[in-house]
């Protein structure tokens, strides 16, 4: 208890030796083109940075779908595109369609799995080249 009066007397002469608290670390121009540079920030980039965002998140069900074959993958694709433009509130559904094996799908094709055609190219290429490997293993 004795040394709370000389603990307020230092704590008095602390905050009598201080300056004046400012709003900003900026100064004059400084502050002005920190300013217009929040402001773009905010007006533009922030805004282009949210949409770009909502929309990778958007088709975040027609990737799942594609990896894992689904066969309604182009199906799921549609309907996160109709996702975009009702505000999202049918990505859950586009997500839950994503994940699930396709009812009845198996049954009529005897696969619940589907190649895409972002691999159909491919195997073109590798059917041309067993043709021309098949072709010079003839002739020779």
């Amino acid at each position: 208890m004795k040394n709370r009066p000389s603990l307020y007397a230092i704590i008095f002469v602390a905050l009598m030796l201080s300056d004046a608290a400012q709003a900003s670390l900026f100064k004059g121009e400084a502050l002005d083109t920190v300013a217009d540079v929040v402001a773009w920030g905010a007006l533009i980039i922030a805004p282009i940075t949210v949409i770009v965002v909502f929309w990778l998140v958007h088709i975040l069900p027609e990737k799942i779908a594609e990896n894992r074959k689904h066969p309604q993958a182009k199906a799921i694709q549609v309907l996160c595109l109709l996702s975009l433009f009702f505000g999202g509130m049918l990505w859950p559904i586009a997500w839950l369609w994503a994940y699930s094996k396709p009812v009845l799908y198996k049954m009529a094709y005897g696969t619940d799995t589907v190649e895409h055609e972002h691999g159909a190219p491919a195997r073109s290429e590798e059917k041309s080249a067993d043709a021309k490997t098949a072709a010079t293993v003839t002739e020779g």
